[in-house]
């Protein structure tokens, strides 16, 4: 259903766009970012970006860090199982290619939709936490079973 290509410079601009939607950044924390933030981002070395792709279209971002995974799809790629498709694709790669013991993602307890997709994409719930200094709400740690 999707495929996952790497972030570069030629996204910027896309992701600025998509982080300034409100019903993208209403899930990360309500961030928006200028054209220089973005690229700053798309640099930095202990996170890989990623385009998520349906059909030749760009439709979500998904970045891969040392805790696990972090993604958005745009409102209108959203309740399709693009999500859980990408996502299961990258956990999938990150345990058998690249040998990772475990792969997380936290999303917030209050977005129901994002904890289905995690959950249909093989993530199980580990734990749940209140608002802490990186989540400025209760949020829930769930883990790659597959």
């Amino acid at each position: 259903m999707t495929a996952l290509r790497p972030a570069d410079a030629n996204d910027v601009e896309r992701l600025v766009a998509w982080h300034a939607d409100p019903e993208v950044s209403r899930y990360w924390d309500g961030e928006t970012f200028t054209l220089a933030e973005m690229a700053e981002r798309l640099a930095r070395e202990d996170v890989e970006p990623w385009i998520v792709v349906e059909k030749d279209e760009p439709v979500g971002f998904l970045q891969v860090h040392r805790e696990g995974l972090d993604m958005f799809l745009i409102p209108a790629a959203r309740g399709h199982g693009l999500g859980p498709d990408a996502a299961r694709a990258m956990a999938e790669h990150l345990v058998r290619e690249r040998g990772r013991a475990r792969v997380t993602v936290d999303p917030y307890a209050w977005n129901e939709g994002a904890v289905r997709a995690w959950e249909r994409a093989g993530f199980v719930e580990v734990s749940r936490h209140e608002a802490d200094d990186e989540h400025r709400a209760s949020w829930i740690l769930m883990e790659f079973r597959g």
